[in-house]
């Protein structure tokens, strides 16, 4: 195995871009896309709910639990190589599951898929910074984020209007023009890296245990509220999760070539980016997980009504996040993550004031008021923590980066769920509703608090 050494002078630096987005575009919108599906999947496949959930659940544990895996052999064999071979993966896997015979396979075809959606996000931060100069880095991430966001917005009106127009197989086959696309462009244009004559070997026992870690606990905290927080199976988890990363820390400090480069986080710019990375996404899914909830149960909006309302956030994100990508690289990352996550807290305040009387603008605007935060904030803290790693170690940093994310979706969700569980205890009363959403972001709104702190003190 061997370390890489740089890439060529940034030559089709923005068709690299291109690449990237497209593989951005097409994992993130597959995490959203199959959420609007499950009721049609269940009906043709006289599936379970319970079931048909895995179609979703799966998807991220194990995106989640292979990020790191899939940095660290991108920095050993090439964020390129893992990088297609991903985009062919995902491509293929999308054909396999819009072909599903039932429900069965076509939770396995997520398996391969969510692997092939690891490589792509383990990898594409990585290229990006390689082949962009450090003074354009902040707008290309920033563009990348974009793609992010615009993929976890359309997602569920784009799955719903290919379901009612064609079918739910219509989801899945959408990718595989846009992948084989993909995959030549990636082939083609992004720059091999040439090897260096150090060579390092995989530490297969630390990838071992960090997966298994961190499906335990993904697992724990999804699944947590059907199965109940103290029921075995979810506090056997918690307890198994926290014992194997324990292995796993143990494990990393004593190998000569860890999976997980420990001293990273000695970085205090590289630790405070990932935590504040954490932070933003339990805040953002909170938001996420509890509205739709007030807009639809509460205030009896229509469910197309309640997602054109939730749109304003990844709207304004969209144009904010380029943005200050370009701003963060001629300023730095502090003042910007700083102000971000400041707006982002007083969004989330307001949004605690919405009642029985709110009007939509009164919905609308501190949404939008949290899309700005959130897009003044996350460019400049990729940019941040990918810039803090040795070249030799981006593929980790990236997927650092994108396994904060995924444990932040999580503990928003779950934190949400139990916060709303607690306050409004058996009672479907509207007001019990509304002191649980108040609560929820109330508590959201702290940790985008401590997140500032956090983004001005790193």
């Amino acid at each position: 195995m061997t370390v890489l050494s740089p890439v060529r002078a940034y030559e089709h630096k923005w068709i690299v871009l291109v690449c990237v987005g497209i593989g951005t575009f097409m994992s993130a919108l597959d995490a959203s896309v199959a959420n609007i599906i499950l009721p049609v999947v269940s009906r043709d496949f006289g599936a379970s709910v319970t079931t048909v959930e895995w179609v979703v659940t799966i998807y991220l544990v194990v995106v989640s639990g292979w990020l790191l895996t899939f940095g660290r052999l991108g920095d050993m064999f090439g964020n390129k190589s893992l990088y297609v071979t991903g985009f062919g993966i995902f491509t293929a896997s999308s054909l396999l599951a819009g072909l599903a015979p039932n429900v069965y396979a076509l939770i396995l075809f997520r398996v391969s898929q969510a692997l092939g959606a690891a490589m792509l996000f383990s990898n594409s931060p990585a290229i990006l910074t390689k082949n962009f100069p450090a003074e354009q880095r902040g707008q290309a991430l920033g563009l990348q984020a974009t793609m992010t966001y615009l993929g976890l917005t359309v997602g569920p009106s784009l799955g719903g209007w290919l379901t009612e127009q064609f079918s739910w197989h219509a989801v899945f086959f959408i990718n595989v023009p846009i992948g084989l696309l993909g995959i030549l462009m990636a082939a083609r244009f992004i720059p091999r890296e040439t090897r260096s004559a150090r060579r390092e070997r995989f530490d297969i026992l630390g990838a071992i245990l960090f997966t298994i870690g961190m499906i335990a606990l993904l697992l724990a905290l999804n699944q947590g509220a059907e199965w109940g927080w103290t029921s075995p199976l979810t506090l056997g988890l918690f307890t198994g999760a926290m014992i194997i990363f324990g292995a796993f820390i143990a494990v990393e400090r004593r190998s000569e070539f860890p999976m997980l480069d420990l001293t990273l986080f000695r970085v205090r710019l590289f630790s405070a980016s990932t935590a504040t990375a954490v932070m933003n996404y339990i805040c953002l899914y909170m938001i996420i997980f509890l509205l739709p909830f007030y807009l639809i149960q509460g205030r009896g909006y229509s469910p197309q009504d309640a997602g054109l309302i939730l749109t304003a956030q990844p709207l304004i994100m969209i144009f904010a996040a380029p943005l200050s990508g370009i701003l963060s690289d001629r300023i730095g990352s502090r003042i910007l993550a700083t102000l971000g996550m400041t707006i982002l807290a007083g969004g989330l305040i307001w949004l605690a004031r919405l009642g029985a009387e709110s009007s939509v603008s009164d919905i609308v605007i501190p949404l939008a008021v949290v899309g700005l935060g959130t897009g003044i904030f996350v460019t400049p803290n990729n940019s941040a923590l990918m810039g803090s790693a040795p070249r030799q170690r981006q593929g980790i940093a990236a997927g650092v980066l994108a396994a904060a994310r995924n444990v932040g979706m999580v503990l928003g969700v779950g934190l949400a769920g139990a916060i709303f569980s607690t306050v409004s205890g058996a009672s479907s009363a509207p007001d019990a509703l509304y002191a649980s959403v108040a609560a929820s972001f109330l508590v959201a709104a702290g940790i985008a608090a401590l997140g500032a702190l956090t983004s001005a003190v790193r």
